[in-house]
């Protein structure tokens, strides 16, 4: 389960439980869909905040450990047969896919992102409010690890040698290339790895792309290199989980998430292309 369309949700606003994962809690206070409740990128979806925390050992937006997480998902009140959908105002880059993963990662299959957003979701009539929902805890939801695939620094350098795999980084060409970094001390990427920014997976209406158009843009990228032989990585770790969603939306399922992504690897004096 990948997209929603918004016609779909307003026909099911009574049954599924919304949440708001853009990243500035200010902006849900002003205004969000009704029953949204808000997950925050650096309180519920990393350990951005932790006292300590260090981009050189996770990066910027590290997992949070898996029981913290779970327990979390009971206060929004999902249980194991929730129905939810997430959204943010970039399409799902910024941090709705991230919820997405790692809801679909902690093993709840029914969850969908909002195709387009917030804005295609105002677009289509829904309104705003500025009322919090009251929230009905659910149990913690039921977790040992993370079900899908990741990486870390070490799993990279390996991979990244090897010719039978490959490694994504969706940051926009600019910073692939070098010529700028807003957020890391470094500019740069990953010797040996590819570059096709995440939000190429989207038309320009801001919705996905078809998933015959999604598709042949990844198998064109990835040659005869199977998905589960590919790992894929952002500036920390959010980004890409919006193209680990369009795999597979494509039917391309099965790729790794290098959570530290650059932030992690620029600051652990392994090798850096173009070299500083």
């Amino acid at each position: 389960m990948t997209l929603i369309s918004a016609t779909d949700l307003r026909t099911r606003m009574d049954s599924i439980l919304l949440i708001d994962a853009r990243p500035d809690g200010a902006a849900y206070a002003a205004g969000h869909l009704s029953g949204a409740i808000h997950a925050d990128l650096n309180h519920h979806l990393s350990t951005a905040c932790d006292p300590g925390h260090d981009p050189a050992k996770g990066g910027r937006h590290p997992l949070p450990p898996i029981d913290r997480f779970a327990a979390q998902v009971g206060v929004w009140g999902i249980g194991v047969d929730s129905e939810v959908v997430v959204y943010d105002a970039t399409g799902g880059g910024n941090a709705a896919a991230r919820l997405w993963w790692m809801l679909r990662s902690l093993g709840h299959e029914r969850v969908w992102l909002l195709d387009g957003g917030l804005p295609v979701a105002l677009a289509a009539g829904l309104t705003l409010t500025v009322e919090i929902p009251p929230v009905a805890h659910a149990s913690s939801h039921p977790a040992t690890s993370w079900l899908l695939p990741t990486a870390d620094g070490d799993t990279v350098e390996v991979i990244r040698h090897d010719p039978e795999r490959k490694l994504l980084d969706v940051r926009s060409a600019e910073r692939w290339r070098g010529e700028l970094e807003p957020f890391d001390p470094v500019a740069g990427h990953i010797p040996g790895s590819l570059n096709l920014a995440w939000n190429d997976n989207l038309g320009p209406d801001g919705r996905f792309k078809s998933p015959e158009a999604l598709r042949a843009q990844y198998e064109a990228l990835l040659g005869d290199t199977p998905p589960d032989r590919l790992t894929v990585h952002c500036g920390s770790g959010v980004t890409a989980c919006h193209t680990l969603l369009a795999l597979e939306a494509a039917g391309l399922a099965g790729a790794a998430l290098y959570v530290g992504s650059w932030s992690e690897w620029c600051r652990s004096g392994r090798e850096l292309s173009p070299r500083p």
